[in-house]
């Protein structure tokens, strides 16, 4: 492991509350002490006020990073690809927070609200791993179990748990199998499907696993369908249950066609996905493969991403020595600079960083969390422009402004404590 990918710790914002009172209180009694041994009266000490002097910490600096982020986003908004919503925040602080554009971009007349869901495409992974984690805490599958184990009829040996959690399995994408073999696109296919189709007709894989890194849906859809096989819940239930409902992630969903005999003309959902062409918008429609789950198809806002964010640094959902594996490379080998822990990608550009972007039928998502500087960036939009992935880059990463560890908005703090 590259010696700049060693285990990142983050104080969790409560935590460092804490850290900071108890400074204050021992700073405090010290003085008290040191007086008590003077005989000269003093004047009694002045009352400190701990949580104002906490927050008030880094006061001039939220103030100017928070017009940074006005400046940076007003500009992005002028691009193609940033009609959506937007949360940015810095040492527990959600500093900017706002919504641009509209939710039908053919009609132009419904504006796009900050707590709007987006399908967050590939994105959806990280919670699927979420899942997958949460089983092992409970003792119900290992990392290192064969995927036969739970999927018996499932054509090929050797692939582990944590093959497909780091996408070192070697499968061949499930799309070009589907794509080729699956009889009418007007009815959805599920993830038993797909299952059905790889055990039917056997495609090459791109290699035997545990040999390299490569990057494929199928292997978070196979996840999806362990999490089935393990909980005997659908996925999207045992996500609403176990997953979405204890961290008050309470406007995030797992897209269903379950029950749907033919595909609608469109996804049945306010905010419309869109594919911008030349001559302008077009609606994205509903897509065959949206029946698969565990790989995309999770609908969420930037306030219950943010929840999530929030969980994981103050350790709400699972044990930190396990949620910390996910953010470690799964891979000896950096393919171009890059790599994959449990749901999250990591890259030689940008140490100390995790994150994942998401590309699916019309939306594009971005979700950056830059461990080592406590700073937290989610982009939600319903086009495929990809115009401001880079300028993300370049905000994310802007270190002209820093702030110290402060308590974050009481409005999204999590009702799981």
């Amino acid at each position: 492991m590259p010696q700049k990918y060693k285990k990142i710790r983050y104080l969790c914002p409560f935590k460092m509350k804490i850290v900071i009172r108890t400074i204050i209180i021992a700073l405090g009694l010290a003085v008290l002490l040191f007086s008590t041994c003077k005989e000269k009266p003093r004047s009694p000490l002045p009352e400190l006020n701990i949580d104002s002097l906490f927050v008030d910490l880094g006061k001039a600096n939220v103030a100017r990073r928070t017009a940074m982020a006005e400046k940076a986003f007003k500009e992005m908004s002028k691009e193609p690809g940033l009609n959506g919503t937007v949360l940015y925040a810095e040492g527990g602080q959600v500093l900017y927070r706002k919504a641009f554009g509209w939710r039908n971009l053919i009609k132009a007349n419904d504006s796009i609200r900050i707590d709007d869901q987006f399908q967050l495409a590939s994105v959806s992974k990280m919670f699927t791993a979420e899942a997958i984690m949460l089983l092992y805490s409970q003792g119900k599958l290992d990392y290192d179990d064969d995927l036969t184990k739970y999927i018996p009829e499932f054509p090929y040996k050797g692939i582990t748990i944590r093959h497909l959690l780091n996408h070192r399995s070697g499968l061949s994408r499930y799309e070009t199998l589907a794509d080729e073999h699956w009889p009418d696109r007007g009815v959805p296919a599920f993830n038993d499907d797909i299952i059905k189709l790889f055990a039917q007709y056997k495609p090459d894989p791109y290699n035997q696993p545990d040999v390299t890194f490569h990057y494929t849906n199928v292997n978070y859809a196979l996840l999806a369908s362990v999490v089935e096989r393990v909980s005997g819940q659908h996925f999207e239930d045992f996500m609403r249950e176990n997953v979405f409902a204890p961290l008050g992630m309470d406007r995030s969903y797992i897209y269903s066609l379950r029950g749907t005999d033919r595909l609608h003309t469109y996804v049945d959902t306010e905010v419309q996905g869109h594919d911008l062409l030349r001559k302008g918008a077009r609606r994205a429609q509903d897509d065959y493969l949206n029946g698969v789950v565990g790989d995309k198809v999770m609908f969420s806002t930037v306030d219950d991403l943010y929840r999530f964010s929030l969980a994981i640094d103050c350790q709400l959902f699972l044990p930190d020595s396990i949620q910390q594996e996910a953010f470690q490379p799964g891979s000896p080998e950096w393919k171009r600079g890059e790599n994959y822990g449990f749901g999250w990608r990591l890259s030689e550009k940008h140490p100390g960083v995790v994150y994942h972007f998401g590309w699916w039928k019309g939306y594009r998502s971005f979700f950056i969390r830059d461990v080592e500087k406590g700073r937290v960036l989610i982009v939600l939009t319903n086009t495929n422009s990809s115009a401001v992935g880079d300028l993300l880059w370049d905000f994310i990463n802007d270190t002209s402004v820093q702030l110290p560890q402060a308590c974050p908005n009481r409005n999204l703090m999590l009702e799981v404590q």
